[in-house]
C-alpha cells in the first residue's frame, strides 16, 4: 500500500474510493508517568513518551491501511495524523487520508 502525504501522485490517475482513518488511544502507565515527571524538573526529550506516540502512530496507520484494503484500494493520498488528550494520561492518534485506486497514465 502506498501512502503519500500529496494529493495526487504524479503520472499516476485513480479513481477516489473514500475517507479511510484509523484511530487508537494510548494511555501512559506508572513508570513512564513518574520518570516522565522526574525529566520535567531538568528539560529535554521525554523518550518513554516518545515511544509511546510513536508505537500508536503505527497502529493507527495500520488501522487505516486496514480499511483501505477492505475497500480494495491500493494506495491512500493525502494522508495526515493528528493527536488530542482525550482524558489524564491517554492520547488519541488518528492516522487518515483518501483511499485511491490506481492506475498508470
Amino acid at each position: 500500500m502506498k501512502l503519500v502525504s500529496i494529493e495526487t501522485i504524479p503520472g499516476v490517475e485513480f479513481e477516489v474510493l473514500g475517507l479511510v482513518k484509523g484511530t487508537v488511544v494510548q494511555s501512559k502507565n506508572f513508570g513512564r508517568d513518574f520518570m516522565a515527571g522526574m525529566k520535567t524538573l531538568v528539560g529535554g526529550e521525554i523518550k518513554s513518551y516518545t515511544e509511546m506516540l510513536n508505537e500508536a502512530r503505527q497502529i493507527a496507520t495500520k488501522r487505516m491501511v486496514d480499511e483501505a484494503t477492505a475497500l480494495g484500494a491500493d494506495a491512500i493520498v493525502g494522508v495526515r495524523f493528528g493527536s488530542s488528550a482525550v482524558m489524564q494520561g491517554a492520547a488519541e492518534v488518528i492516522a487518515y487520508g483518501t483511499a485511491v485506486k490506481t492506475s498508470t497514465r
